[in-house]
């Protein structure tokens, strides 16, 4: 009874060598093919904690690239800046006329020349804010630094004369943009 089926069809002279090896061998192949296509192989917990520790890592490194990106934009956007107020900006002059204006709902002054006033007070001139100090640069620059950053402008006005009604009773009487106080 020890023999097995194979020996016993061998003994009969149905099946030789050649054909029984066929027939192991196909059906090594199938039950090959039936464990990868089936049932998927069991997963351990150990695979799972290590495949959700990648994710969360991946998640985090893409975060902080992303965060690193946006401070490398933010340091070129500030020196964009810091090099167009430095090759614009125009000298204050030393004269003794004070200019009052607000940053951040403080009062500052600046000492300016006459004809820089005029020009200031014309919207001819910006004032920005390089670091702790405020330059003087040219409105078209400043409009420049605007796209960047808007709260390196301090101020900023245009040159455009505001609209009169017709029948206004004070038409005739304009106020000055350059009042001192």
């Amino acid at each position: 009874m020890g023999n097995s089926l194979f020996e016993q069809l061998k003994k009969s002279g149905l099946v030789d060598e050649k054909k029984a090896k066929k027939a192991k061998h196909s059906q090594y192949k199938n039950k090959k093919q039936k464990s990868k296509k089936g049932v998927p192989a069991p997963v351990d917990e150990s695979t799972l904690l290590a495949q959700k520790a990648h994710a969360e890592k991946v998640e985090r490194d893409r975060q902080l690239n992303r965060r690193k990106k946006e401070q490398a934009e933010h340091k070129a956007i500030a020196a964009q800046i810091r090099q167009l107020i430095e090759t614009n900006r125009v000298e204050k002059g030393k004269g003794d006329v004070v200019y009052h204006f607000t940053d951040a709902n403080v009062v500052k002054r600046l000492y300016l020349s006459e004809q820089v006033h005029k020009y200031l007070a014309s919207g001819q001139l910006a004032i920005v804010k390089l670091g702790e100090s405020y330059e003087l640069v040219p409105a078209p620059v400043a409009e420049k630094i605007v796209q960047r950053d808007e709260q390196c402008v301090i101020r900023c006005e245009p040159s455009a004369e505001p609209e009169l009604a017709e029948d206004d009773p004070y038409a005739d009487y304009k106020i000055p943009d350059d009042l001192m106080w």
